[in-house]
């Protein structure tokens, strides 16, 4: 006897009722993002994997099924935005702004499974282009939240962060934008796992020194210029050029390399961001404290206040701010972000949707110029297990039993009327007995059964039988009663 094959570890087999269940939601959520203004799109699930290798970061990368046919380097999608803005760039950048596009569909990343996380799982979102903040900002946060109170989650918080806040700050702390990436990338590193992660970090990348700079650390300028002097000296590099003598050469090339030695400004950048990200909980208690610390550190950046419009046109949108919480060590690890990032929790604690403002992204895509965008997504499943386990009623289903073979046709007939007053209906296929069909009728939960035969198609009539009721009677093929339960829409029945 063979062995079942199984499905690939950490995919999942969606069986019926949950079907049901996925495809309501989907519908609920689909009717909220397109009352919005939100017009919908498809994409392909393969993508060169080059679209993902640019922007999305390298934890995200490191989890692409990534595959080659034919010398190209493909990938399936692990989200949707890079894919979006790609089709934007591609087809729609003729189109006038702002831009509202809604998306649906699967993705896939190889992670570790865990309970609520599938490598393949379903998002469902939006993106917004072309309107700046912070008003299109809070459209797509109260839209998240619009979304998840239309399928019944009530209780859910709102995180905010704030990249643009970061990268200005690293920026006025002299930085090169390489290691202000690095930083911003690693925020949850440093949270999570301290600043002595963080320094490990940089050293593998060997941000933290330049290898020139190293060569003189220990050292005063007057050690470093004797032992650099002697070492040009010993290799016989002339210093004879010019005026200056080659020990004042010398003084001026350590100065110079000194200069060129980051550690300082990266020091203090990691302090600055260890009190930073420290700051967390409602934006009346943390906002004066980060005011307060970056006038200590004689620092400022216009995106705290781009921060505080954004508060202020949230309770425009009627956003209860006992939901909100400031976190500035939150940074959602894509590359991409900019300005607002933003995440819905449960209240367990669990990811419910995310999203962020990434106005370069269209322009690291091959668009002709920078165009400011914001989106977010929900996780399907994830949504769907926050919901109470009970399976959402589905239409009635009726089963037409023609009692001989030359009653099918009209069996037919009656199944397609049944149909269009909203049942699930069916034909009995195997030619067997009535009694045989109505004990399998009530076996299987069917609601009702329609019986034909010679004198009902003859008068264009079926003997209807209620199986609940247990009731029995004649009706015209016309008068077939409306199933009390509507249908989902064709594409997610």
């Amino acid at each position: 006897m063979s062995t079942p094959i199984e499905s690939v570890r950490g995919m999942r087999d969606v069986l019926p009722d949950e079907y049901r269940t996925l495809a309501r939601v989907r519908h609920q959520l689909t009717a909220t993002l397109t009352s919005y203004g939100y017009a919908w799109l498809d994409l392909p699930i393969v993508e060169y994997r080059d679209l993902y290798l640019r922007k999305v970061g390298e934890e995200l990368a490191g989890k692409l099924y990534e595959f080659t046919v034919s010398g190209r380097e493909l990938a399936l999608r692990p989200e949707w935005t890079a894919s979006v803005l790609r089709a934007y760039v591609t087809h729609l950048h003729e189109q006038p702004l702002p831009l509202r596009l809604a998306y649906t569909g699967p993705v896939f990343r190889y992670e570790r499974p865990q309970r609520r996380t599938y490598r393949q799982f379903t998002q469902l979102g939006v993106e917004l282009i072309g309107a700046p903040a912070p008003r299109a900002d809070a459209e797509v946060i109260a839209l998240a939240c619009a979304g998840l109170e239309a399928i019944g989650i009530a209780d859910y918080r709102i995180t905010l962060g704030h990249i643009g806040v970061v990268r200005q700050l690293l920026t006025q702390l002299g930085l090169e934008e390489r290691t202000q990436g690095i930083l911003i990338w690693n925020l949850e590193r440093l949270r999570t796992k301290g600043v002595a992660a963080l320094r490990e970090r940089l050293d593998e990348l060997h941000i933290s020194r330049p290898d020139d700079a190293a060569l003189l650390a220990g050292m005063d300028d007057e050690h470093a210029s004797r032992l650099l002097l002697h070492t040009m000296q010993e290799i016989e590099v002339s210093l004879s050029l010019g005026t200056r003598p080659p020990a004042e050469i010398v003084q001026r090339l350590v100065r110079k390399l000194r200069r060129g030695d980051p550690l300082p400004r990266i020091e203090r950048a990691l302090d600055l961001l260890v009190r930073l990200t420290a700051l967390h909980g409602h934006p009346a208690t943390v906002l004066p404290q980060v005011i307060a610390l970056l006038e200590q550190e004689d620092l400022h950046t216009p995106a705290l206040a781009e921060l505080q419009a954004l508060l202020g046109t949230l309770a425009e949108h009627r956003i209860d701010p006992a939901r909100l919480t400031l976190d500035f060590g939150m940074g959602r690890g894509l590359h991409y972000y900019t300005g607002m990032i933003f995440e819905l929790y449960d209240n367990e604690g669990y990811q419910l949707c995310g999203g962020g403002r990434y106005d370069d992204l269209v322009l690291a895509l091959g668009g002709r110029q920078a165009v400011p965008a914001v989106g977010f997504s929900y996780g399907l499943e994830r949504l769907v297990s926050e919901l109470p386990a009970a399976v959402p009623a589905a239409p009635p289903h009726l089963l037409v039993i023609p009692v001989a073979s030359e009653d099918y046709a009209y069996a037919l007939e009656v199944a397609q009327h049944a149909r269009h007053v909203g049942y699930i209906a069916y034909v009995e296929l195997r030619e067997r007995g009535v009694a045989a069909n109505l004990r399998e009728a009530a076996r299987r939960g069917i609601t009702a059964v329609a019986l034909v035969g010679s004198e009902e198609r003859s008068t264009a009539s079926l003997l209807w039988r209620d199986l609940a009721r247990r009731e029995e009677q004649r009706l015209s093929l016309t008068s077939i009663p409306p199933a009390a339960v509507s249908r989902l829409p064709p594409e997610e029945a």
